[in-house]
């Protein structure tokens, strides 16, 4: 089973990536400023349902590589390594994304899958579950896919208490993330290389 150090270095570093304004959040609090902010907790509930998906891909996959191959295993993880370090880069060096987005006003159900679509659809979070996961399963340490499990559980419980913070002040927050895109952009940007950087180092051990 997952060490209490790993799980605690885990937990570090998923909250740095959950207290930054990604897309998710953006999605989110402008669904609450076009309609209130019950449709954005429903959006936000949404979106970490679809979370829940890409964890269980991550477990089946990974397990089965492990089951395959140590060696096969360790390739994975420094790609991953490689893809964070990719993810870095390209917010320092990319061009602005939206930061608001255009939503019509839908009844709250359809808010709610709305939002699990727009997480389970997002090829990009697939690829980063897969590279950010297996950075802290350790083969000797049981089953890798229940270490996956409890890995991706806490990156989407931390996920979920942020997009709440973003639904419930959606007001006030979707007009600040529009002013200061670019700074948060370089922010992301520096805490992916340096997620890069400790999980290679991570590799190493």
């Amino acid at each position: 089973m997952i060490s209490l150090t790993t799980l605690a270095l885990f937990t570090v570093a998923a909250l740095a990536l959950v207290v930054i304004p990604g897309p998710n959040h953006l999605y989110i609090a402008a669904r609450g400023l076009a309609q209130g902010r019950a449709a954005g907790v429903a959006s936000a509930l949404g979106v970490e349902v679809g979370t829940l998906v890409h964890i269980a891909a991550a477990a089946t996959g990974l397990s089965m590589i492990v089951s395959r191959s140590a060696t096969l295993f360790s390739i994975v993880k420094w790609v991953g390594v490689a893809y964070l370090v990719y993810l870095g880069i390209r917010a320092l060096t990319g061009k602005d994304d939206a930061a608001a987005h255009a939503v019509r006003p839908q009844p709250l159900r359809k808010v709610f899958l709305e939002g699990v679509l727009v997480n389970v659809l997002n090829p990009k979070v697939a690829l980063f579950f897969l590279a950010f996961l297996p950075q802290f399963v350790d083969t000797g340490a049981g089953s890798p896919a229940l270490q996956i499990m409890v890995l991706g559980v806490t990156l989407m419980l931390l996920g979920l208490l942020s997009d709440m913070m973003y639904a419930l002040a959606a007001g006030a927050l979707g007009t600040r993330l529009a002013a200061k895109a670019r700074a948060l952009r370089y922010v992301s940007g520096i805490v992916y290389l340096g997620l890069g950087a400790v999980t290679a180092f991570a590799g190493r051990k």
